[in-house]
C-alpha cells in the first residue's frame, strides 16, 4: 500500500458522495473500509487515501414480523445479531467472522462488509450466502453517483440481481451505505451429533449421506485430531470429530437425530451436544478458531464435497499443513506452518486442478507480492467482471488492485 494521510471518516451519506466524487474527479484511487476486519484479505489497495466508513452506522428500520431489518452499512454485526436474538430471528446464512483469523476482536466486522465479501457460514449448504438473502441496497459508484436497488419487502426483486453483481466485490465496485435483509426465525432447538474416531474419507462420506437423508442437517462438518483438539465442549479432544448439526423444534430434531443414529449404524463412539454447546461449537466451525490468533497462512478452498479427501491426500505430498473440512467436504480450511515464500500457493493450485475448484488465500504476511490471493477467473466470468467494473467505476479509484 502507499503511504496515505489521515483517513476520512464520512459522517454520513452526503460526505461519503462528496468525498467520492472529489476522489472520481480528481482519478484519487481511495481505500475503502469498515472497521478494518477483513483488511488483511486480498492484495495490498494501491491508494492514495483511505476512507473508514465506520460512521455509516445504525439500524434504520426493523420490523421483526415483517421479517426484514434495513441498516447502515457499517454497522457492526455483533450489534444486528443481539438485536434479532432479542426478537429470536437471525440472519440465516451464519457470516462469518473474520475478527479472529487476524487478532481482532470478535463481532466487529460489519454488515456491508458481509455482502461485499459475500460471507457464508456453516448453513450455506441449506440457507445460501449473504447474496441469497439481501433485497435492497443503496451505495455509491466509483463514479461518484448515489445509486438504489432492491426494496424492503421481501416480495420486491426490483434490481436483485445488482445486489448479486455488487456481491463479493471486495469493495472494488461500490461504496455500500444502506442495506435491506430478509431474517428468519431462530430454530427453538440446535443439537449436533459428534461422531469421534473417522478418518478423513469416512467422516466425509459420512457427511454426505446425512446430508442427501431426510433429516433437513443443517451443519456437517469435520476435523481431523489435530484441529479437533481446539474444539470448544467435545471431551475427548484427541480424536477426530465428525459433526452434523440439526435445528428447529425440538421435538422434531430429537425425531430426526435419531433417524441419523440409525444411519450412522451401531458401534460408533458418539455424543449428542445441545443448545448452547452446540451453538458454540458452531461458531468455532465458522469462524476457523483452530486457527486464530495466529500468523501462518490460511487457505478456504472450494471444491466438490467428494474431493475433498482426495486433494488433501493429494497435496500431502508438496506441503505440511493442518485441515478441516465444512459444508460436507467442499470447503477445505488449510493453515500452512513454514510455509514456503509463495505461501503454498503453487503447490494448492496445481494439486486443485486435478479436482476443480477454487482457492483464496485469506491470511499471509511476508509473501510474494506477485501471488494471486483469490483465484484467476475463468475467461467468460473475467469479462463479466470487466463490464462491471467499466459500469460502476470506470477510473478504477475504489480498492484499485485488491482482487489482482
Amino acid at each position: 500500500m502507499l503511504d496515505t494521510p489521515a483517513p476520512l471518516v464520512p459522517r454520513d451519506t452526503a460526505d461519503l458522495l462528496d468525498a467520492i466524487r472529489t476522489a472520481s474527479d480528481a482519478e484519487t484511487p481511495l481505500e475503502l473500509y469498515g472497521h478494518g476486519t477483513k483488511r488483511g484479505i486480498g492484495h495490498a489497495v494501491a491508494a492514495r487515501q483511505s476512507v473508514e466508513l465506520s460512521a455509516l452506522s445504525g439500524v434504520i428500520f426493523y420490523e421483526p414480523e415483517e421479517i426484514v431489518i434495513s441498516v447502515h452499512a457499517a454497522t457492526p454485526m455483533a450489534e444486528i445479531e443481539t438485536l434479532l436474538a432479542a426478537n429470536r430471528q437471525e440472519l440465516a446464512f451464519e457470516p462469518q467472522d473474520y475478527g479472529p483469523l487476524f487478532g481482532l476482536p470478535r463481532g466487529s466486522g460489519t454488515i456491508g462488509g458481509a455482502l461485499a465479501a459475500n460471507l457464508g457460514g456453516p448453513r450455506r449448504i441449506k440457507a445460501g450466502a449473504a447474496r441469497d438473502h439481501v433485497l435492497g441496497i443503496a451505495a455509491v459508484s466509483g463514479r461518484g453517483e448515489m445509486f438504489k436497488s432492491g426494496g424492503r419487502v421481501v416480495k420486491n426483486v426490483t434490481g436483485y440481481d445488482l445486489s448479486k453483481g455488487l456481491s463479493g466485490s471486495w469493495g472494488t465496485l461500490a461504496a455500500f451505505t444502506e442495506l435491506t435483509f430478509k431474517v428468519l426465525p431462530r430454530a427453538e432447538f440446535s443439537s449436533t451429533l459428534v461422531v469421534f474416531g473417522l478418518d478423513d474419507a469416512a467422516g466425509v462420506e459420512l457427511l454426505c449421506r446425512a446430508m442427501s437423508s431426510p433429516a433437513e442437517v443443517s451443519g456437517v462438518a469435520h476435523f481431523p485430531a489435530a484441529t479437533a483438539a481446539s474444539l470448544p465442549h467435545i471431551g475427548d479432544n484427541t480424536r477426530a470429530c465428525t459433526l452434523i448439526r440439526l435445528e428447529g423444534f425440538k421435538t422434531s430434531v430429537l425425531y430426526r437425530a435419531e433417524r441419523l443414529n440409525a444411519l450412522i449404524g451401531p458401534g460408533q463412539d458418539l455424543v449428542r451436544l445441545d443448545e448452547e454447546a452446540s451453538r458454540d461449537l458452531w461458531q468455532a466451525v465458522r469462524d476457523a478458531e483452530p486457527f486464530a490468533d495466529h500468523v501462518d497462512p490460511v487457505w478456504r478452498i472450494s471444491t466438490a464435497p467428494m474431493h475433498g479427501p482426495a486433494f488433501v491426500e493429494a497435496l500431502r505430498a508438496a506441503v505440511t499443513f493442518r485441515h478441516y473440512y465444512d459444508w460436507s467436504g467442499g470447503l477445505v480450511w488449510i493453515e500452512i506452518p513454514d510455509a514456503p515464500a509463495d505461501a503454498g500457493a503453487s503447490a494448492i493450485r496445481e494439486t486443485l486442478s486435478l479436482f476443480g475448484g477454487h482457492a483464496t488465500l485469506v491470511r499471509a504476511s511476508g509473501i510474494d507480492p506477485s501471488v494471486r490471493r483469490f483465484q484467476p477467473q475463468p475467461p467468460s466470468l473475467a469479462a463479466l467482471s470487466r463490464r462491471l467494473k467499466s459500469a460502476f467505476d470506470p477510473l478504477a479509484i475504489l480498492n484499485p488492485g485488491r482482487m489482482g
